[in-house]
């Protein structure tokens, strides 16, 4: 059978993950209630994390798919994808048009020679602008270098949420066939007689995990055919040699994985048996075989502790509360998750270098989900020194904002040293692009939210590591600090909410050293939420009215992360966030202090 292998890449929220399940739906490989976001984190946030394949049968063709993910945080596992297909469907939204993470994996894309095809999703949008969207996006090839094959790419309009395309703008829409037909017509084939008889070559590009066959390794066989329980060399791009034995072999089946005896060339097959095989080895049965092309993996940007739960609370909700336990976890998030690091020298608090804070919150939220309590310190970035000059990462941020509000977002991004790159207005909304150092981000985004009262888009796409701008002005403000155990009392937080924000509700438990608010201005502040109305058999006209409390901020684990101070913890158990401080109590924190003057 003939084979051919797409990815599908997009910005977040432009349809790939809708896309790809409307293409199993119409080809029978996938009922209407099945969806590639299996996972229950990605179908609650409504993005794809984790990069899955699939497969579907169109006249007699198989064509292997891979969803991909379009927040950036995730971008290794885009970059890993785009070395093992011979295509890309390029989902562009018709409103939106190309945005930061579509000019990411594109430019991935173009370098590796892979000639896309266009899709402009939701053209039932009111405010489509399909001619605009299709010029922004010709203009984008242009400026990411794309060579003369590659700028006469194809375009299909779409709607695929109801699995409708079309491959002219006049055309009716019947189903989705226009696009199988352009990838059939197009994609170029990766499977033939001639590529099966040759000496086997597979090279890996992602990683699972299964608690009994252990490590999966999923991976594209580019030539020979690959028998299961066969013996297997692999290569290391430094030249190391090791030997291993397939035990299961797998092919996409769907959203199924089919156990097969054999799979030939231009297939995508997961491979179990190999405990040690890593992201862009070679697998092969000759030594002299020459190395296939190395996966680079990008670097992480962002590091912090993982400790254990310490705070009189610890225990109350964990099954799983011990270093050892915390260890294990990490040993195991390695062997899927290339995109992070964990230095484990340090006893009971290991050291977590991961891509960004969702990266890192997605990870605190699976564990927190089986049953873990842990407490995480403040994040920093990663500096590099290289020829004597320190190097910290930047991002590209993307930001639409009403016009109006744009001014306080320029200001306070500037003093986070950002440079601004590029500005227009269009419909009284705003588009601004920067450069910022990441370590300028960290703690933004809370009050981007703040500044533009939930009106404004903030996107964000590492860029690399550039000279270090130095000191970085934040107006970092206090918190507020409970000094007493119990429940927090309504009339007391009452008074307090004047003072900040709250972090928690009447009837919250809190502990000494609890951080219960933000303070608006000023340091730290210790106060008493336990505090109850003093009473006395006296009535007075008006004092015993309703107190009208404001709704507390929510603490999520990505707004924990951007509003801890460096002398706090953020406490993560399978029920509750809390912030803390280091020392729990006053004379700790007054310690210290004196210490580090």
């Amino acid at each position: 059978m003939e084979i051919k292998n797409i990815a599908i890449i997009a910005h977040v929220d432009h349809g790939k993950t809708t896309l790809t399940d409307a293409l199993m739906q119409q080809t029978g490989m996938a009922s209407a209630d099945v969806s590639m976001d299996s996972d229950a984190l990605e179908q609650e946030r409504g993005i794809t994390i984790y990069s899955k394949n699939t497969s579907v049968i169109y006249k007699d063709v198989k064509i292997n798919i891979v969803d991909t993910p379009g927040h950036a945080d995730f971008g290794s596992e885009v970059e890993r994808v785009l070395r093992s297909i011979d295509s890309v469907l390029l989902v562009v939204d018709a409103q939106e048009g190309p945005m930061p993470q579509t000019k990411f994996v594109l430019k991935k894309s173009l370098e590796l020679g892979l000639k896309p095809i266009v899709v402009i999703n939701k053209i039932d949008k009111p405010a489509a602008r399909i001619e605009v969207v299709e010029e922004m996006i010709y203009e984008l090839f242009l400026d990411l270098g794309a060579n003369d094959a590659q700028l006469d790419f194809q375009t299909l309009y779409a709607i695929a949420r109801d699995g409708l395309a079309k491959k002219n703008i006049d055309d009716e829409m019947k189903d989705l066939s226009p696009i199988l037909d352009t990838i059939l017509e197009m994609v170029p084939s990766a499977s033939g007689d001639n590529l099966a008889t040759e000496e086997l070559r597979i090279q890996s590009f992602n990683l699972g995990y299964d608690d009994y066959l252990g490590r999966l390794a999923v991976c594209r066989v580019y030539a020979g055919t690959v028998h299961n329980a066969s013996q297997i060399i692999i290569k290391n791009v430094d030249g190391t040699i090791r030997k291993g034995k397939i035990t299961k072999l797998f092919t996409f089946e769907g959203l199924e994985k089919k156990a097969v005896e054999e799979a030939y060339a231009g297939d995508i097959v997961m491979i179990a048996g190999l405990s040690d095989i890593n992201i862009g080895e070679t697998l092969c049965e000759n030594e002299n075989i020459e190395t296939l092309p190395a996966i680079s993996i990008d670097e992480p940007t962002i590091s912090l502790n993982f400790l254990i739960n310490t705070s009189p609370f610890a225990g109350r909700e964990g099954t799983f509360v011990t270093g050892q336990q915390i260890r294990e976890r990490l040993e195991k998030e390695l062997e899927i998750n290339v995109g992070l690091k964990v230095d484990f020298s340090q006893g009971d608090a290991f050291k977590v270098y991961g891509r960004g804070e969702m990266h890192i919150a997605i990870l605190l939220e699976n564990m927190r989900r089986e049953g873990y309590e842990i407490q995480i310190s403040q994040p920093h970035i990663i500096i590099k020194e290289e020829n004597g000059k320190k190097l910290e990462p930047f991002e590209e941020v993307t930001i639409s904002v009403p016009e109006d509000m744009s001014g306080l977002v320029i200001k306070k991004l500037q003093k986070r040293a950002g440079v601004l790159m590029f500005m227009e207005t269009k419909n009284k909304n705003m588009k601004i692009l920067f450069e910022i150092p990441t370590r300028g981000l960290l703690g933004y985004r809370n009050n981007f939210v703040v500044d533009t009262k939930g009106e404004g888009i903030l996107y964000t796409r590492v860029i690399g590591f550039k000279p270090h701008v130095g000191h970085i002005e934040k107006n970092e403000t206090g918190s507020m600090i409970s000094k007493e155990t119990g429940k927090a009392l309504g009339f007391s937080l009452f008074t307090l909410q004047n003072r900040g924000s709250l972090y928690i509700a009447a009837a919250t438990e809190v502990y000494e050293g609890m951080v219960i608010g933000g303070v608006t201005a000023g340091d730290d502040m210790t106060v008493n939420p336990i505090k109850g109305k003093q009473l006395t058999n006296m009535r007075a006209s008006g004092s015993d009215e309703a107190l009208k409390l404001t709704t507390p901020v929510e603490l999520t684990l990505e707004r924990g992360m951007s509003v801890m101070n460096k002398d706090e913890y953020l406490e993560v158990t399978p029920k509750s966030i809390r912030l803390r401080k280091q020392g729990l109590t006053e004379s700790e924190r007054t310690k210290a202090r004196r210490s580090k003057k």
